[in-house]
């Protein structure tokens, strides 16, 4: 069964996609997430000042997906970062990894592209899976 996923607490889509998508069935529920940006969800407002801070609220958008269904980081398969700026890696990676224990972390891929929605220096997506 798929059903979409929508919170006040992440930014409204910018486009034809939802924030999340969940798919459910008899063994299994995976969440998909759309890549999320530093947008404040109540005023679209951009935080993109300090890089620590854009990602941080980032990671608040992803776990507020997370927990509309009952999941954590804990439950996370793999990440996708893309950076505007890959001299900004080690900053962003420092604040993504506060959000994981490292001996049970995501598999990931980070790169580096020429322009991200609305030009912020950080977006990320998620895959997650919860066994029933």
């Amino acid at each position: 069964m798929k059903r979409i996923i929508y919170t006040d607490l992440a930014p409204k889509p910018i486009g034809p996609y939802n924030q999340a998508v969940y798919y459910k069935n008899d063994y299994e529920a995976t969440l998909y997430t759309s890549g999320q940006i530093a947008m404040d969800p109540q005023t679209g407002e951009l935080k993109i000042e300090d890089l620590k801070e854009e990602t941080h609220l980032v990671m608040k958008h992803l776990n507020s997906l997370l927990s509309q269904v009952g999941m954590t980081f804990e439950h996370v398969l793999k990440t996708t970062i893309f950076l505007s700026d890959m001299n900004n890696f080690s900053i962003v990676n420092e604040v993504y990894g506060s959000y994981f224990n490292e001996s049970t972390a995501p598999a990931r891929e980070t790169v580096e592209v020429a322009n991200l929605p609305k030009y912020v220096n950080v977006e990320i997506s998620l895959i997650a899976k919860l066994e029933l």
